[in-house]
């Protein structure tokens, strides 16, 4: 199992460079940075790669549709070439709320689009002259549609690599199984070990039976609230907030992916109640209506003892990587709990 850490939306790049600069030198093997509707996630990523020198890594994640697919690839490329050969690309859907709501560009066809941007990225790595002409993605653009000026062209630098490793953020059964075939790396969130199975599994077989032997291993990369200790049960609390926002305000009524996996769970009532207090600008009380059972079973928060047990489950569920969020009182804190990971993992 290897270890990572996910970084905030908001946090400042100098002290989160500080911070993996640190943590590359005690083991840690990846850093992912994400992207929502915040600053991008590029310049950042952009930052790290000059200041670290072996810690891959990554995007948690780009949005396939406010990049064309092309401009990942050539994104993908750069940040892979400034980071020698460091870097993985993790792309997903978002949701209609924050591609609607913020860039103004529809949400559709989120598996069509998903499979077409990774042909394309392959392509483009490849150093192929490009030409594309699927449902969604149409390269060169169709004299009909155009000036008719449009031609094949490839990239004109070389790749440090020709397939940089790529990760799907997918919590669907559909996106689930279309990730297991086609991505190098699977990326869920708020992953509960023990129904994990119940929720992906038949997804995931699904997927398996179609995938490319050359692809390898499928990396499960999962997200944890992490605190190790004694005297850290109060860090619960701590790592409700981000449980509400993403259960009760990540989307609309019907249209919350989150909500529907704590549902699968087993938390539907819950999950409702979350989003109806947060829907209703009750955010106080939304975060109070998150359980402790629902927050222990998604993080690893406790004794070391007590967590050395839940990175087993996690690890017998067939996580690969687990990226933790320190709930952290500052920058030393943050750093031991994550230490105390590095040295608990099997």
């Amino acid at each position: 199992m290897r270890t990572g850490i996910f970084l905030d939306y908001s946090g400042g790049f100098r002290e989160a460079a500080d911070h993996v600069a640190a943590l590359e030198k005690v083991g840690v093997d990846i850093a992912l940075v994400a992207e929502a509707y915040s600053f991008d996630a590029v310049s950042q990523l952009g930052y790290l790669a000059a200041k670290t020198s072996t810690i891959e890594l990554g995007s948690g994640v780009f949005p396939i549709y406010t990049r064309t697919p092309t401009l990942l690839a050539m994104t993908a490329a750069g940040l892979d070439y400034v980071s020698e050969g460091r870097f993985r690309l993790g792309i997903g859907t978002s949701g209609p709320q924050v591609m609607e709501g913020f860039h103004g560009v529809p949400f559709d066809a989120p598996m069509g689009r998903t499979r077409e941007v990774v042909q394309i990225c392959r392509q483009v790595w490849r150093r192929e002259r490009l030409s594309h002409q699927g449902r969604h993605y149409q390269i060169p653009l169709p004299a009909d549609r155009g000036t008719g000026l449009g031609k094949p062209l490839k990239l004109i630098n070389t790749p440090v690599r020709e397939r940089i490793p790529i990760t799907i953020a997918a919590l669907g059964p559909q996106n689930v199984a279309l990730t297991a075939e086609i991505a190098e790396g699977w990326q869920p969130v708020f992953f509960y070990p023990e129904r994990a199975g119940e929720v992906w599994g038949d997804a995931l077989r699904a997927g398996m039976a179609k995938r490319d032997p050359g692809l390898g291993d499928l990396d499960v990369m999962v997200g944890v609230s992490l605190a190790v200790g004694e005297d850290v049960a109060d860090r619960l609390n701590w790592a409700k907030p981000q449980l509400a926002l993403y259960l009760g305000g990540m989307g609309a009524r019907g249209r919350n992916f989150y909500h529907n996996v704590a549902t699968r769970y087993g938390f539907g009532a819950v999950a409702d109640r979350i989003q109806e207090l947060f829907l209703s600008g009750r955010k106080a009380e939304a975060v109070a209506a998150v359980p402790d059972d629902l927050v222990r079973a998604v993080s690893l928060i406790g004794p070391r003892g007590y967590v050395r047990e839940r990175i087993s489950a996690f690890a017998e569920a067939g996580v690969t990587t687990l990226l933790a969020t320190p709930v952290a009182a500052d920058g030393a804190e943050y750093r031991a709990f994550v230490e105390e990971m590095v040295g608990l993992l099997p």
